[in-house]
């Protein structure tokens, strides 16, 4: 998930300092928490270092009335610095003025508003604006804006925006929202007919998206998101495989695969992807560094035969190292009824390596 995560809060960062996400590279290797707090280290230091200017427009703007100073905001201003001096304002005046303007122009300032300011304006909104508004995004294609916005909505709010706004553009929106702890109540207000057809929309290029929502949900939503996937007809699903293998995404797959039934899992068991040898030596390496066996060994359990010895001779030729921290995950979580067939299609040169290291003797002990 902490790649899809780091993904996500890059682009926003890109989005407000206004430069092209591939400047922001070096992000990659950084973990999403320190990204994330990177990003409001940027917040602050754009919205508290504001010039004094910005405050006298503020000022100026509550000596007359809400109509007047939304057409100074409109023809004077313009977005950006509209969005600036809203910034300043308490935001029931803010929220006066943006009711008396146009929806497109509000929608194009909303991106270039201080985060922070979010919650008190959006609360002080005629939910019909809110509506408008939010669909204006869509058609604009503002995805992280709407990301940024969307976990302040009132549920009510939300019922009526849903139905307006196209299966795509919910995945994308769902990928860059600020709040994931509002995200399992959307996915409740949108019916189990709609989430099926966002799922399955996933395929067509969306996969990363889906798979980030999927992480940010727990417990039975997780469990009924991964059973839409594996639902999808077997050269779509496929896809969602490749896509985790071409962008090393199985960190955020795997816990997936590990909540589903046996015949759901038996369905990605026998995928065309997972039969390459590059794909399952990548997916090997991926559980490696993440300790995710006990996700992963349940679906090898399930592979066709070739799969399961190519599975078994990428692990032997681990280091010795990566071995024994493999054993001690096992006999941690008590995994050994599932790697014993795998050590059995090793070669003998490997079998032998396992069962002198040291994790293994203490196991056996």
């Amino acid at each position: 998930m902490d790649k899809l995560r780091n993904r996500a809060e890059t682009l926003k960062i890109a989005q407000l300092l206004a430069v092209e996400p591939e400047s922001l590279a070096f992000l990659r290797e950084l973990p999403a928490e320190d990204v994330r707090a990177f990003r409001e280290e940027a917040v602050a230091a754009l919205f508290d270092r504001a010039p004094e200017m910005l405050d006298r427009i503020a000022a100026a703007t509550k000596l007359v009335p809400a109509g007047v100073a939304a057409a100074i905001s409109q023809k004077a201003l313009g977005p950006r610095l509209a969005a600036a001096v809203a910034g300043r304002l308490e935001p029931g005046r803010a929220a006066d003025i943006i009711e008396k303007l146009p929806v497109a122009f509000t929608a194009e300032s909303c991106g270039y508003l201080d985060p922070r300011k979010i919650a008190g304006i959006v609360d002080r909104l005629d939910e019909n604006l809110l509506v408008r508004i939010a669909v204006a995004l869509a058609e604009r294609g503002d995805h992280l804006t709407m990301g940024r916005f969307v976990g302040y909505l009132r549920d009510s709010a939300l019922t009526r925006i849903l139905p307006q706004v196209d299966d795509a553009t919910v995945l994308k929106a769902g990928f860059a929202i600020d709040r994931a702890d509002r995200l399992g109540q959307i996915i409740a207000l949108m019916g189990e007919e709609r989430l099926a057809k966002v799922i399955a929309k996933a395929a067509d290029g969306l996969w990363p998206e889906a798979l980030a929502i999927a992480g940010m949900v727990t417990g039975q939503q997780r469990g009924h998101i991964a059973s839409l996937a594996a639902a999808q007809p077997p050269e779509r699903l496929d896809s969602l495989v490749a896509v985790a293998s071409e962008q090393d995404l199985w960190e955020s797959l795997l816990p997936l695969v590990a909540v589903l039934n046996e015949e759901e899992r038996g369905a990605v068991a026998v995928l065309p992807s997972l039969r390459g040898a590059e794909v399952l030596t990548g997916v090997v390496r991926a559980v490696v560094a993440t300790a995710l066996w006990a996700e992963f060994l349940p679906l090898v359990r399930l592979l066709p035969e070739e799969s399961r010895k190519t599975v078994a001779d990428v692990a032997g030729a681990l280091s010795d190292t990566e071995l024994d921290a493999l054993a001690r995950e096992v006999d941690k979580q008590d995994l050994w009824e599932l790697v014993l067939p795998l050590v059995e299609l090793m070669d003998d040169a490997a079998k032998t390596r396992i069962f002198e290291l040291p994790a293994f003797q203490e196991a056996g002990g």
